[in-house]
């Protein structure tokens, strides 16, 4: 399986996710099922089959989230040398050249994206239009309703 790239945050998130699952909800789900268990017949006993679900889930996503940390390959944006290129876990600063508008993204791994929060995903249509780019720069997106130009005001590397 090839590395997928995650910033910093990102991996120290995920790592948080799975101490929880691990020391919080699997043994909460282990006491409901052994709860669930003490009531008698299992064979119509709805919390045994809600808490032994939620356990496959819980099981699941352990598995899911170390799977993705064995597979991460982590950048710290801010010991990267880019020269100044839009690059993996760059913060940029952009200007819509239609509507003059001004936003700001930290280019992040898919698992990390989050565009309420400015965390565009590599793979999307706006970050593959910046990577490489300078300040200065205007990277064409191909948008829904056509293309779209945003001209790179600042890029940083946090």
């Amino acid at each position: 399986m090839s590395k997928v790239p995650l910033t910093v945050t990102g991996a120290e998130k995920l790592r948080e996710e799975l101490h929880r699952l691990k020391t919080v909800d699997r043994p909460w789900v282990i006491a409901a099922i052994a709860e669930a268990r003490a009531h008698g017949d299992l064979s119509e006993n709805a919390e045994y089959d809600a808490a032994k679900e939620r356990q496959g889930f819980i099981e699941g996503r352990i598995q899911e989230v170390e799977g993705k940390l064995s597979n991460a390959q982590i950048i710290d944006p801010k010991s990267l040398d880019a020269d100044g290129r839009c690059v993996f876990g760059a913060t940029v600063d952009l200007e819509d050249q239609d509507s003059g508008s001004s936003v700001t993204y930290q280019i992040v791994g898919e698992d990390e994206a989050d565009i309420k929060l400015g965390k565009l995903s590599l793979a999307s249509p706006m970050a593959r239009a910046l990577i490489g780019k300078y300040a200065g720069d205007i990277a064409q997106v191909q948008a829904p309703g056509g293309i779209r130009e945003f001209e790179i005001i600042d890029i940083r590397y946090e």
